[in-house]
């Protein structure tokens, strides 16, 4: 009887996320103003009135939900996380709930990242697309073929649950592989609304920018493993949790294969902190026997 704390990803941000934890929690105020003085901009006033244009900036997006998601988990009474795990940007909340980082140098590298990101969107044009209704093995093969007889980038990016892969690249790549996954059967081959490609090959200046600041930090040994994103197993040791932090900008979200790896390990019980009910919906489809619930 194991409990996991899970965190979400950019795309669960909300306009008012927020509001009622800095309205009515004095914790929650505190972190949320400095977060406001660290960034260098009241990220609270977007949060909490922002349209959801300005929401969708990966500058802002990216810092919003890592900061609602963690003053949520530490607004909760005395959490025991047996085990943690983040969807993408998710990881970094993860290892400030299991105290591998402070809050302030996660906040630190999660702005260096979402800037980092920005800047690579800008440099190759790129999108994503959401796979419905197609083996991942299936998905694999065809980005790699599509890859192959283009010379486009294309890769499988978000393992999200069976039948749901996202895949990631150039924008002729992308749109070519949709193709092809229609003709393969797939129910939905839908480009995604994302300003880049985002786990993709694409994303390496952004990489080599957030490795740098990544290596300055000094990560604590966790009070619980964290299942990391590119290798979907329990990871304790510091120096290991920085490289596949690193490596995850470019590597695939194992999120599937990282969830079937805490039940695997124990975990009866998933709660999601953070915007949404995203996470709490992939883990039921990945396993309908498991107990979800989420604070947010």
């Amino acid at each position: 009887m194991k409990h996991a704390y899970v965190f979400p990803g950019q795309g669960a941000q909300f306009s008012g996320m927020g509001k009622k934890m800095y309205d009515e929690n004095e914790t929650a105020k505190t972190l949320f103003e400095q977060a406001n003085d660290m960034l260098g901009f009241r990220i609270t006033d977007i949060m909490f009135n922002g349209t959801d244009e300005e929401l969708k900036q990966t500058n802002v997006t990216q810092p919003a939900v890592f900061l609602h998601s963690v003053i949520a988990f530490k607004t909760l009474q005395n959490p025991q996380p047996d085990m943690v795990a983040g969807h993408s940007l998710g990881e970094f909340s993860a290892l400030v709930a299991n105290n591998a980082l402070s809050f302030e140098d996660a906040l630190k590298l999660v702005s260096i990242r979402a800037k980092a990101m920005q800047k690579a969107c800008e440099i190759n044009p790129s999108t994503m697309a959401a796979i419905l209704g197609l083996p991942d093995e299936k998905v694999e093969e065809i980005c790699a073929s599509v890859a192959k007889e283009t010379g486009e980038i294309v890769v499988p990016a978000n393992y999200n649950c069976p039948g749901q892969l996202v895949i990631s690249g150039s924008v002729k790549g992308v749109e070519a592989a949709c193709e092809a996954m229609k003709t393969a059967g797939a129910k939905r081959a839908l480009v995604l609304p994302v300003g880049g490609a985002f786990h993709s090959p694409l994303m390496q200046p952004a990489k080599e920018e957030l490795a740098a600041a990544i290596d300055s930090i000094a990560f604590q040994q966790p009070i619980a493993p964290v299942y990391q994103n590119v290798v979907a197993k329990a990871i304790s040791n510091p120096d290991e949790i920085k490289q596949n932090l690193i490596a995850q900008l470019t590597g695939a979200v194992k999120w599937t294969q990282c969830v079937q790896a805490m039940i695997a390990d124990g975990a009866t019980t998933f709660t999601e902190c953070g915007p949404g009910k995203v996470l709490q919906g992939l883990v039921l489809k990945i396993n309908k026997e498991i107990s979800v619930d989420g604070v947010s």
